[in-house]
């Protein structure tokens, strides 16, 4: 990794607003599940015990942009956080209104600002109407990312120098993750960034082989780009879940009412190809778990590679789980996106958690890539026995399909 870090930079007496990622789950003003938050608790202390002053800044949700929404508020979190490390943190009730609370900071103080997406301008996206003209169009999106600039700055206002720490956040182009860097002296990532990338960079560019990836979830056309880029990778390429079934109509299987993309089928076929092409091992299930519906008391039966009519796929079978975790075990990396089936419902999870015991028992770097995959491990219970869980479910994709993050591209970069 050729970008600044905290280690970089000197923090004593430094004011350092840093970009972290708390979009955690809230119900009641309680956060239910806390680890994005835990997750950036270590470039937080180091910062405090260097001597800084903090300002903390992160969205939550998905608010409308328009000003305050109380559900989307991160009132909760500034709560949550002062319990977690055991001192104040002074809240912002508006991001861009904080000068005088950012003012009265000083060395090891905590401020958190308001959610940031509450202002239009931090994303910066615009749909054209019907209504619109391409010229007015075009003006909006101008006048918006004039905005957007604005926004940034007046958040760099409030640092000597910027932290990105929201790795989950790096692949938007935002006025809190990207932009700022344009408005500030350093930029440099924090101890989770680091982590991520090279993680995720090491995988795709100099892992220890074999190289086996692992992608299940619902859709082909989620991750076209990543298998694209991952066969030109891997050795092994083991595909499950829904996006299987269109891989396996593409081989010319009955697949029933299982998931299947018809305008990806030539895509599938390309795609087994090239893996052919390229000696690359591509495993597809053998046999499946077929329901009659889709619910957990639904009747079910183990079926082979072709779906009985009025029949529905939800999870791998035995056969497939034991060929994917032979693949697995002689793996030195392993990266996981995706789960085998509808993990959710007891009947249909064996596939997933039978790939978390072989990812887990295997002797490899165990990397897994965000979203329903790490949701799968934390409900096995396996995941302190990976090596790297990924805190960015998108950014971790794009990663993947060998794409440069904004947030991350944007940072300073060693001399």
């Amino acid at each position: 990794m050729n970008k600044k870090t905290l280690r970089d930079v000197q923090l004593n007496g430094k004011r350092v607003i840093m970009r972290v990622d708390f979009n955690v789950p809230i119900k009641g003003g309680v956060i239910s599940d806390d680890t994005r938050v835990q997750a950036a608790l270590p470039s937080i202390k180091y910062v405090l015990d260097q001597g800084g002053t903090l300002v903390l800044m992160s969205h939550l949700g998905r608010p409308k942009g328009k000003g305050y929404e109380a559900e989307f508020s991160l009132a909760p979190v500034a709560a949550h956080l002062e319990k977690e490390l055991g001192r104040k943190v002074a809240f912002a009730p508006d991001c861009m209104a904080a000068d005088a609370v950012v003012k009265a900071a000083g060395p090891g103080s905590v401020v958190m600002l308001e959610n940031t997406r509450f202002y239009k301008e931090e994303e910066a996206s615009i749909k054209k109407t019907d209504e619109m003209t391409e010229e007015e169009f075009k003006a909006k999106k101008a006048a918006l990312k004039e905005k957007q600039q604005a926004m940034a700055k007046k958040l760099a206002s409030y640092g000597d120098l910027y932290c990105n720490d929201a790795f989950g956040a790096a692949h938007r182009a935002h006025a809190s993750t990207a932009v700022i860097c344009k408005y500030i002296g350093q930029s440099v990532a924090g101890f989770l960034m680091e982590k991520e990338i090279e993680y995720l960079g090491g995988a795709v560019e100099n892992p220890a082989r074999p190289f086996v990836a692992i992608l299940g979830g619902a859709k082909v056309s989620d991750k076209l780009a990543v298998v694209k880029n991952l066969l030109t990778k891997v050795d092994t390429l083991i595909i499950g879940g829904g996006m299987a079934y269109t891989f396996l109509k593409a081989q010319g299987h009955e697949i029933g009412k299982s998931l299947c993309e018809l305008d990806q089928l030539d895509y599938a076929r390309a795609m087994l190809a090239d893996a052919k092409a390229r000696g690359v091992q591509f495993l597809l299930p053998v046999d499946n778990i077929a329901a009659d519906n889709f619910a957990a008391d639904a009747n079910t039966r183990t079926v082979g590679n072709d779906i009985p009519e009025g029949w529905m796929a939800l999870d791998i079978g035995p056969e497939s789980t034991a060929q994917f975790a032979k693949a697995i075990k002689s793996a030195r990396t392993v990266v996981w996106n995706g789960p085998m089936g509808c993990f959710e419902m007891a009947p249909f999870a064996k596939g997933t958690m039978g790939v978390c015991q072989a990812v887990a028992d295997s002797d490899s770097v165990s990397i897994i890539g965000g979203g329903d995959s790490v949701s799968a491990v934390n409900k096995s219970g396996l995941a302190p026995q990976m090596t790297h869980i990924s805190t960015g479910g998108g950014a971790s994709l794009e990663f993947l399909e060998g794409k440069e993050l904004p947030g991350v591209a944007a940072l300073s970069n060693k001399a």
